[in-house]
C-alpha cells in the first residue's frame, strides 16, 4: 500500500500539475491524474513544467472519474475543498489515504463530492476565497505524512558532489 497518494481531478493548469509532480517526487508519493486535463499532456510540456522531477514522479493517468474509481488503490478518498466539513489539521490520516484535489477553475462535481470519505478544509482568513491547488496539496500532504510518520528519512542521503570545473 502506498504511503499517501495525490489524485488530481481534471487539472486545468500545467504549471500546478508540474509543481505537484515535483512535490510528490520529493516526498515519495504517487499521483493519479484523472482526465480530461485542461491542457495538452505531452512529455515535452510535462518535462518543462515538472522539470527534471517528472522522471522521479510516479504518475498514473486515468481516462475518467469512473475509470479512476475502478482502478484506484485501496484506501480512503479525502477531498480538499473550500466546502469542507473538517479542518485538515484535526483529521486522523492513515497510510493508504488519497488526497483528491479538484480543478483550479471549478473544483469537483457533486458526484465526486458524494463519493469521497471525507471533505477537508484549510482554514483561511474570512476575506480569502481559496489557496492555489499546489499549495493546498503541499500543506495537507505535509500534515498527512507527519501524522503517519511517513515523511522521507532525515537527514536525507547526501547528493554526490558537483564536479569541479
Amino acid at each position: 500500500m502506498d504511503v499517501i497518494r495525490l489524485a488530481l481531478y481534471q487539472p486545468d493548469i500545467p504549471q500546478n500539475t508540474g509543481a505537484m509532480m515535483r512535490l510528490a517526487a520529493c516526498l515519495g508519493v504517487s499521483i493519479d491524474v484523472i482526465e480530461p486535463t485542461g491542457f495538452v499532456w505531452d512529455e515535452k510540456r510535462m518535462r518543462r513544467t515538472g522539470m527534471d522531477y517528472r522522471e522521479l514522479a510516479a504518475v498514473t493517468k486515468h481516462a475518467s472519474w469512473d475509470a479512476y474509481q475502478q482502478d484506484r488503490a485501496p484506501g480512503r478518498l479525502l477531498l480538499l475543498t473550500t466546502k469542507g466539513a473538517e479542518p485538515y489539521q484535526t483529521f486522523d490520516y492513515r497510510a493508504g489515504d488519497t488526497l483528491v484535489l479538484g480543478r483550479e477553475s471549478a473544483g469537483v462535481p457533486d458526484d465526486v463530492h458524494q463519493s469521497v470519505d471525507a471533505r477537508l478544509l484549510i482554514p483561511m482568513m474570512p476575506q480569502a476565497r481559496s489557496l492555489n491547488v499546489a499549495l493546498s496539496a503541499a500543506i495537507v500532504l505535509g500534515e498527512a505524512l507527519r501524522q503517519t510518520q511517513l515523511l522521507p528519512p532525515f537527514p536525507a542521503p547526501a547528493l554526490p558532489a558537483e564536479p569541479q570545473a
